[in-house]
């Protein structure tokens, strides 16, 4: 996980008391991760797996299976998803980009990469995206984006404030009409 969990946490709370969907478990890949503390805060059970546990099949469908894990949420998340994962959940993860996608996305296009090259492109928009995991990083089907305006005077970390606003604000609803398929 990147970034300080705030994505993690407002998921979490916004899934609270639901009779439809629980966030029964937050997987990180590091183990001072924010996400982590306020995955334990809110009383969600979290687990850290290594690089090589992440891509051991014997360790991951097992950890999932545990918790029941049935859809995977992406935030902040940076490693790739094994090819066993993608298989083992067809159309079942999603992950969130702080860019328009295609533009900004690939490798090394994360975090304050993304919003350091939509400040030096000099764009008038930015946004977020969310799409579904396939093994081509960020090449998944687009689920949805929305977008802001920008202004010349904007600084990196002006675009980077405006974009996560976006995720605050429509994240938890595209997770949850995806989960049950509705048009977003």
């Amino acid at each position: 996980m990147s970034g300080s969990g705030s994505n993690c946490e407002n998921l979490i709370r916004h899934f609270e008391g639901s009779e439809r969907i629980a966030t029964p478990l937050v997987v990180s890949n590091k183990a001072d991760a924010y996400a982590l503390v306020r995955a334990y805060k809110l009383g969600v059970p979290a687990a850290v797996v290594s690089k090589a546990e992440l891509n051991d099949p014997e360790v991951m469908l097992p950890l999932l299976h545990k918790y029941d894990i049935d859809f995977i949420v992406l935030a902040g998340f940076l490693p790739l998803i094994p090819d066993f994962l993608i298989a083992a959940y067809p159309r079942k993860i999603v992950n969130l980009h702080p860019a328009l996608l295609p533009k900004y996305g690939g490798k090394g296009m994360w975090g304050h990469h993304v919003h350091e090259a939509v400040k030096a492109a000099g764009e008038t928009e930015t946004g977020m995206t969310v799409h579904y995991v396939t093994p081509v990083c960020d090449g998944g089907e687009i689920i949805a984006q929305y977008k802001v305006a920008l202004s010349p005077d904007d600084t990196v970390d002006d675009i980077a404030a405006k974009e996560h606003e976006l995720e605050m604000r429509y994240f938890p609803e595209i997770v949850e009409k995806t989960i049950f398929s509705e048009k977003i």
